[in-house]
């Protein structure tokens, strides 16, 4: 009894220690001057061990050079989630990217909010006559059909200094393995090539009903071995592709806990 007790003191000290690791794990990635601080993390982080439950998801990336210049323009996007997540869609309306052209936030919500699914902050950087000018917007996501497949649009809308609206398709695909979930995204050239996107965040979760059941947009399970009370695990996988050919790309760890069942004390 007494080795069985060390053993399972040592194997809480491992998670523990693990956790701590993926808490503090770097999340910065850099290719010649360019550098890229890459976000991606889950909430609430106590699940079920086996049944899915809701969870909310927050992704983004901020982009900038070691040498103060302007960031190469982003041009493709692609963040991979753990498998152990699931994204649900079934009943939920739909938006469409014609009903979001040309709009600012508040039309876009009063046109599609049925679809909502999240929302975020933009940043980009323009230089106009060697000045640089740095530009912010809102941005909010919408349940959507992306190449007739489920999927997202991301929708910025920019006030200052002029009004400028971007729907950006966030395509969602599956395949089997690790990370199960893909979302990605060709970034549209800002006027006319002469911006970069500097900054990209979104927060997304919904809790809906259909069918007389509550269903949750995002949803998870901790996958922790039997025994263990939580796990460590690969979260997020993330890509940046700029203008050019540059490719950053790097894999998040998270952890969760093991939430027990109601009532079982």
């Amino acid at each position: 009894m007494g080795n069985r007790r060390r053993l399972a003191t040592v194997a809480l000290l491992l998670f523990a220690a693990a956790t701590f690791a993926a808490a503090a794990s770097a999340e910065v990635i850099q290719a010649g001057n360019v550098r890229v601080d890459f976000l991606a993390k889950f909430a609430p982080t106590a699940l079920p061990r086996e049944a899915p439950a809701p969870i909310t998801v927050e992704v983004g990336g901020k982009i900038s050079t070691t040498d103060g210049r302007q960031p190469p323009a982003l041009r493709d996007l692609r963040v991979e989630l753990n498998s152990a997540g699931r994204i649900e869609s079934t009943g939920l309306p739909t938006c469409e990217a014609s009903l979001l052209q040309s709009t600012d936030t508040a039309a876009a919500l009063a046109r599609c909010v049925p679809a909502k699914v999240g929302e975020g902050g933009f940043e980009a950087q323009f230089e106009f006559g060697g000045k640089p000018l740095v530009v912010h917007g809102r941005a909010l996501v919408f349940n959507a059909k992306v190449g007739r497949r489920p999927g997202m649009l991301v929708h910025i809308f920019i006030s200052e200094p002029v009004g400028v609206t971007l729907v950006v398709p966030l395509k969602i695909s599956r395949r089997p393995g690790e990370f199960g979930t893909v979302l990605s995204a060709r970034i549209p050239a800002l006027a006319g090539g002469l911006g970069s996107v500097t900054e990209l965040r979104l927060r997304i979760g919904r809790r809906y009903e259909h069918g007389g059941a509550r269903r949750s947009y995002l949803s998870a399970a901790c996958a922790a071995p039997a025994g263990f009370p939580g796990a460590v695990f690969a979260f997020a996988r993330g890509a940046f592709v700029f203008e050019g050919g540059r490719d950053l790309h790097t894999t998040l760890t998270r952890s969760c806990q093991v939430r027990k069942p109601a009532g079982s004390g």
